[in-house]
């Protein structure tokens, strides 16, 4: 399973401080059933803990997921910035997953090189 990042969730991601191993961790999560929101079309929400407070009260992220093969986290907020993603949003997710979802091994190394996407280390820090 790679796990990717986009370019966005990760300018969010090094701004709350969410580690890798974090994201890591939501993943194995998800591939162990333990998944918090399946949106549907290859879209899932699941908690991340922000550090000192738990899922509960921490962040809240979208992600793009295809079993076995690739994850990419697209779309992070705090819980306490905002409840949830809006009807609108969830939809545009789930338009994007389609294409995503249909990338091929080749799409997905352009968007590596052309920094859309950054890959998460499967090595722990």
């Amino acid at each position: 399973m790679r796990i990717f990042k986009s370019k966005h969730f990760d300018k969010f991601a090094r701004k709350e401080r969410i580690s890798d191993d974090t994201l890591r961790n939501a993943i194995n999560d998800i591939e162990n059933g333990l998944i918090d929101a399946d949106l549907g079309s290859g879209v899932i929400k699941q908690r991340l803990p922000k550090q000192g407070r738990g899922k509960s009260k921490g962040y809240r992220s979208i992600i793009v997921y295809k079993f076995a093969e690739f994850s990419l986290f697209v779309y992070g907020f705090d819980k306490n910035d905002r409840a949830n993603i809006t009807a609108d949003e969830e939809e545009n997710f789930k338009a994007a997953a389609k294409t995503i979802l249909a990338f091929s091994p080749e799409q997905i190394q352009q968007a590596l090189d052309g920094k859309a996407f950054i890959e998460v280390s499967n090595e722990p820090v």
